[in-house]
């Protein structure tokens, strides 16, 4: 029997890292907000690798922080090492990674959901959706409990129709053994929702009292901190750092996969989920790369409290057997004891082309969706569309504008409009090579770029809006002194100049021109530069980006105005492509599946070509002229 409950302004369904960022922003938004999890252990689990951020991945934890997230604010408090990888190359690359305690890391997020107004959390199965007119009306749970809402936000991560396999054991759970949700997927089908089976793995975690760490190789934290909330000062969240460890695999290793590769579900049939292409299991790379010799792994503490070490790199779904034996042939864990075997897990998800870009689907009004249910992988990229879409849902309930952060704004608005305009056939996973603009992305200049939107949303308070215009202000003022600067050949500088192996001068040159060379920087000018003030570092990793990288960086600016050129020639939500006679079949098929917003979505949609783009574009002028005339003519 049935009994309706106390009404919410937004229900989300599932309590993963994109459901936290989702209710968070509803409740700090002001709405009555529910938050319904399969297990309050759950919350903000992390069942995969214990850390946050990495390569592409570190940006998007920034740019959730700059729009007012909580993700980088609770690995900044629970992290156990931190490093800033890829600083060899180029500032556009640089990424922030922290190892997390897991444990800590999912209390923390708890207590922030418990403590913050407006929110109500709920240990239960949402099994149904109650929809009338394609509107959403409420959330149904296993009990028979009616909840009653205005919208609701699916975010059901890895949970959906879940199993777990390694070699021919299957248990039907969720990660970490939890609880699977069997019953929402039905629902949802019935609804015309169009859904996909996806698969990702795991490795084992092993006790730490068996490896052998003196054939490894340390892989100590960074010295110097950099937080990945920008309301953190670095002093403030120092700390002892445990260290990690590299190794790598053997013949032994490739030789005992090879040996038992019809034994894995991933070849004998058993999964029959698509996984992740970058996030490959150790079969799939031994199989796909047979002449690689070796392959690294990493071994990564799961936190200061217990002795399980994650061992990355070695996913795998064999058999128990195969995997005792293949861990035990890597240098350092010849004697390894298994804690948690390894194992492979798929569930239910949705074709993203049925939402529009603020993560509503197009078809239900005011259910929005997020994380791995989109067809994404990873914590960081399901936080980072939670946050969308709590913000959004909030948007719609509150009448205001949607948010709708564009490519060139953001690696988040990269993240989405990949997920709604291409075909999603895996699990999608951030990289910085999908983002064009990324010179104008980077994690350091996160608040810059999205700090001022969440101001406007609402997610960010006063304090740090006026910290941000005074930084602008700073940076922007630094840059005319130096530009303005001038700095002449005597003694003091070409002594200077010598000592940090740079070119002498043979003229008068400015100070902004000395830090554009390669080999010098804004902090080695110190002693020449008699002018200048205490600034911040952050404002000074600004100065020496934006000096060094001026020409990229303006280049780039003038690609993104090209962009928006075709992002700002709006498509009617109504349109009919059938009228446009000169379409070819595909792409007429594709834009009538997809309903992009703009001209510059549209170009992005595979299977539509530059061609068609140029016959849209002449239809839409012809018809807009038409229909000005007309006005004009009444």
């Amino acid at each position: 029997m049935s009994h309706i409950y106390e009404e919410y302004d937004v229900a989300v369904i599932g309590a993963g890292h994109a459901g936290c960022e989702a209710a968070l922003a509803c409740a700090r938004l002001s709405l009555k907000t529910i938050i319904f999890t399969i297990a309050m252990d759950s919350i903000a689990l992390m069942p995969c690798n214990p850390n946050i951020g990495g390569t592409s991945k570190g940006h998007l934890v920034r740019e959730i922080d700059a729009l007012g997230g909580e993700m980088g604010k609770n690995i900044d408090k629970t992290y156990i090492q931190s490093r800033m990888l890829n600083l060899s190359k180029g500032p556009a690359v640089h990424s922030l990674r922290a190892q997390a305690d897991k444990k800590d890391y999912s209390a923390r997020m708890r207590q922030v959901l418990e403590n913050t107004p407006n929110l109500t959390l709920k240990q239960a199965e949402i099994t149904e959706l109650i929809i009338e007119n394609n509107i959403i009306k409420g959330v149904k749970t296993y009990s028979g409990a009616i909840y009653p809402c205005k919208a609701a936000i699916i975010c059901s991560g890895t949970y959906l129709n879940a199993r777990c396999i390694y070699g021919e054991t299957v248990s039907e759970t969720g990660p970490d053994g939890l609880q699977s949700a069997v019953y929402l997927t039905d629902s949802l089908k019935k609804l015309g929702v169009e859904m996909f089976r996806f698969k990702t793995g795991t490795p084992a975690r092993i006790d730490k009292r068996t490896i052998d760490f003196t054939k490894m190789e340390e892989q100590k934290g960074d010295e110097k901190i950099v937080p990945f909330s920008f309301t953190n000062k670095p002093e403030d969240i120092k700390k002892d750092q445990v260290s990690c460890w590299l190794t790598y695999t053997t013949p032994k290793t490739h030789e005992i996969v090879r040996d038992n590769i019809d034994r894995s579900p991933l070849y004998s049939g058993n999964i029959k989920g698509t996984g992740a292409r970058y996030c490959p299991s150790i079969e799939d790379k031994i199989v796909k790369f047979p002449d690689k010799e070796r392959h690294q792994v990493f071994i990564e503490p799961e936190g200061n409290y217990t002795n399980e070490m994650y061992i990355s790199g070695l996913s795998t779904s064999l058999p128990e057997d195969v995997q005792v034996r293949m861990y035990r042939s890597v240098p350092g864990l010849e004697n390894s004891n298994i804690v948690r075997n390894a194992y492979a897990i798929e569930y239910d998800c949705i074709n993203p082309s049925q939402l529009k870009p603020t993560l509503e689907f197009k078809n239900i009004e005011g259910l929005f969706s997020a994380g791995q249910f989109n067809g994404s992988s990873g914590y960081e990229e399901a936080a980072a569309q939670g946050l969308i879409a709590g913000i959004n849902a909030a948007m719609k309930l509150l009448k205001k504008e949607p948010l709708v952060i564009d490519r060139s704004q953001a690696y988040i608005g990269v993240l989405i409009d990949d997920l709604i305009t291409k075909e999603t056939i895996e699990p999608y996973r951030m990289m910085t090579s999908r983002a064009e603009y990324r010179l104008l992305l980077r994690q350091d200049n996160a608040d810059l770029r999205l700090t001022k939107i969440g101001y406007r949303v609402g997610l960010i308070d006063e304090n740090r809006y006026k910290a941000l215009v005074k930084k602008e202000k700073a940076i922007e003022e630094e840059k005319k002194r130096l530009e303005s600067t001038v700095i002449g050949a005597n003694k003091e500088v070409q002594m200077l100049l010598t000592s940090l192996n740079s070119t002498p001068l043979n003229t008068a040159t400015t100070l902004a021109d000395l830090i554009r060379r390669p080999e010098l920087n804004y902090q080695m000018l110190e002693p020449i530069d008699s002018n200048r003030e205490y600034l911040p570092d952050d404002v000074i990793e600004q100065i020496n980006i934006n000096i060094k990288y001026e020409g990229y960086i303006l280049r780039q600016e003038r690609q993104v105005i090209q962009h928006k050129k075709l992002e700002n020639k709006r498509i009617p939500e109504d349109f009919d492509y059938s009228k446009v006679l000169s379409l070819r079949i595909e792409a007429r098929q594709k834009l009538e599946k997809y309903r992009p917003v703009s001209i510059g979505q549209a170009s992005r949609i595979s299977g539509v070509s530059p061609a068609d783009i140029s016959v849209l574009m002449v239809y839409l002028m012809q018809h807009n002229s038409r229909k000005y005339a007309n006005n004009i003519n009444q």
